[in-house]
This record gives structure tokens, sequence and C-alpha cells, in this order.
């Protein structure tokens, strides 16, 4: 009768701890939340060491929790010190986890020590595009531009090329390239596309106060290749941000493709020249 007490009170502390560290580790991310919300107004604020933190932080509560749950029963109170004590917790988590989640958190850890990118910044990993949304202890959360969320282990992140089009420079330069024919009058098309470029209310002047004081040309068009159907035209765009690029590029593109049809510029097809010779021995 005894032991039945003992076992029920065990269970009833264990529930206790269990509905603590909830309330605990909920009751923490509503108050971090809150506070990044009201820090979120500044707009040079960093959150992205932050949820980190705030992700480090509710782990910590759990562990702690578990802990203080396994001490309550005496087959398991000897790991119980171990998690409190934290001599033994590095051992511990090695053996219990496996090496995929470890390499995880440390690859989290120097994501946020060295940002390589931050949230809300724009950035290409892996051909994925999209915006930084979340970096926990696992993994880092992408936004698409079709709204899908892209997870991706932070283990996988420190071992890749990232395109960061946020760090340091907002700043975005698309290339509109074209091909016309070769009967076509390339002057007036180069013409065409600087007026176009210049004229988008997207695009923004980036020449700087040198540049502006040798007189260089707002915007920058060229011939760069002889191609084998066309000759094949450039100009650059700039504007602020990506966004407002992707945006530019594909509306240049149709007011481009318009003036040049009304102004009788070709953009031929693939074509190629075949050419027959006689043979002399034919009678």
């Amino acid at each position: 009768m005894i032991d039945y007490v003992k076992d029920f009170r065990i269970i009833i502390i264990i529930a206790i701890i269990g509905v603590v560290t909830i309330v605990l580790g909920a009751v923490t991310d509503k108050v971090l939340r809150y506070f990044l919300y009201r820090k979120l107004t500044d707009k040079e604020y960093d959150a992205t060491g932050f949820r980190f933190l705030k992700h480090l932080i509710i782990t910590v509560i759990y562990i702690l929790g578990f802990a203080f749950a396994l001490i309550q029963i005496p087959e398991f109170k000897i790991i119980g010190h171990s998690f409190l004590a934290g001599a033994g917790v590095i051992s511990l988590v090695a053996g219990l986890a496996s090496q995929q989640a470890l390499s995880n958190i440390v690859s989290g850890i120097f994501l946020v020590i060295f940002k390589p990118f931050r949230i809300n910044d724009k950035i290409t990993i892996n051909n994925f595009v999209g915006t930084v949304e979340d970096i926990n202890l696992r993994q880092v959360v992408l936004k698409d531009a079709e709204n899908n969320r892209i997870i991706i282990p932070n283990s996988i992140i420190s071992n890749q090329i990232i395109v960061n089009t946020n760090m340091h420079d907002t700043k975005s330069c698309k290339i509109i390239e074209i091909g016309v024919g070769y009967e076509s009058d390339i002057e007036k098309a180069l013409e065409i596309m600087k007026e176009e470029v210049a004229k988008h209310p997207l695009f923004i002047d980036n020449r700087t106060a040198d540049d502006k004081k040798q007189k260089k040309q707002l915007v920058t068009a060229r011939v760069v290749a002889l191609a084998d159907s066309s000759v094949t035209l450039k100009a650059w765009a700039w504007a602020k941000n990506s966004t407002d690029a992707f945006v530019m590029y594909c509306d240049l593109l149709q007011s481009i493709k318009k003036r040049f049809d009304e102004a009788g510029i070709d953009i031929p097809y693939p074509q190629q020249v075949v050419t027959l010779k006689n043979n002399k021995n034919e009678s």
C-alpha cells in the first residue's frame, strides 16, 4: 500500500513539473515575442540573434523540466542530476542525440555569430530563393515568392554557397539582354533601350558623384556579341532592391519589345543560312 502511495505521489509531482514546464515555456515565448514585436518598430534592430536566443532559452527550460522530472524517479536520479549539474550534459547529449542534430545546433550558433544573412534578408541557397523568416536550433526557414516555406537544416547551409541580396547594400542591377536582326538600326535600338530604362519609375541613378562630374551616361547600353542569328544588346538597369528590380525587368522587356516593333527593329528567330554550291563535274 505504501508503494502505491509513493508511486502515486511521484506521478503527481512529475505531472506538476510537466505542466509548470509547459506553462513556463509558453509564457517565456509570449514575453519574448512581445519584446521582439516592440523592437521591430526600430528598423535598425536585427532580430536574428534575438530569435535564435529565444529558441535556445525555451529549449533549456524544457531540458531542465525533463531533468527535474527524472530526479523524481529513483532509477533515473543519476541521469537527472547529470542534467542539472551540467558536468555530464555534453556527454549525455552526445550519447542520446544524433551527430546530425548536434551539427545543426553548432551550425546554427555559427550562423548567428558570423551572420552571413539575417532575418528578412533575401537569399539563394541550393537554387532555393526566399526571405529568411526564422533561424532556430535545427533549421532556417525561408519564404519564397509563392508563399511556400522552405526548411533547410543548419548543417547543410554551413556547407553551401549563399547569395545574399541584402548584405551591406540592397541595390540590385538587372541586365536587359535582347538580340536584334543584323539589318536593324543598332544605334536606334540602343537608344530605345536607354530611354525605356531611364523613364521606368523603379529605376534609380546609381552613378557616383565622380561619374556625374565626368558626365557618364545615366543608362549604359552596349553591343556585347555578334551571334549566329542576331546582334546581342545589353542594358544595365538599377533598382533599390531585388523585388523592384524583378518588376522593372519584366516591365522593360514588354516596353522595349513594343518600342522595337514601332521602330521596325527586328528580333529574329534562330536561323541559319545554307549556301548550295554547284558541282563542277555535273554536265
